[in-house]
């Protein structure tokens, strides 16, 4: 009866290894490494902690409340955060709207320039159309009634 071999060489370890690796790098959404703690590690923390908790001692009811409690605030300052980014997002994109017909002065590094808004782009960071080509809402030095 011959026997079945399960070890690996070093050789068959690298390109396994190097396999892996190739496979990792051409997924998409794969998990990218992060130095924070978020609300879903948080979650997995405290259910490993309820897992592994010893039944002779269990969790205090005021521990598990205080700790709830904790994840309950992170997860609506999560969502406040979440919530502030679209807000800016929109005061951002109104205050570069209400440019549109104005005259513009505009820094563009050493030199300034001036011209009509002819449009406005929308988001985060929003940027406005003068002469033709598209400006940094920060570059606008002053904006005049027309």
């Amino acid at each position: 009866m011959e026997q079945l071999n399960t070890q690996m060489s070093a050789s068959e370890k690298l390109v396994v290894d190097n396999a892996v690796n190739s496979f990792n790098k051409t997924v998409e959404q794969g998990r990218t490494t992060s130095n924070e703690l978020g609300k879903d590690d948080f979650l997995k923390l405290l259910i490993t902690q309820l897992q592994n908790q010893d039944p002779t001692s269990p969790m205090e009811n005021t521990e598990f409340i205080s700790q709830m409690a904790q994840f309950s605030s992170l997860e609506q300052m999560t969502n406040m955060s979440t919530a502030f980014t679209k807000m800016s997002s929109f005061l951002n994109s109104s205050e570069a709207a209400s440019t549109l017909g104005k005259t513009v002065e505009l820094n563009i590094g050493d030199t300034t320039t001036s011209g009509i808004v002819e449009g406005a782009t929308r988001g985060e960071n929003p940027q406005v159309l003068v002469n033709g080509m598209y400006y940094n809402m920060d570059k606008i030095s002053a904006i005049y009634a027309n």
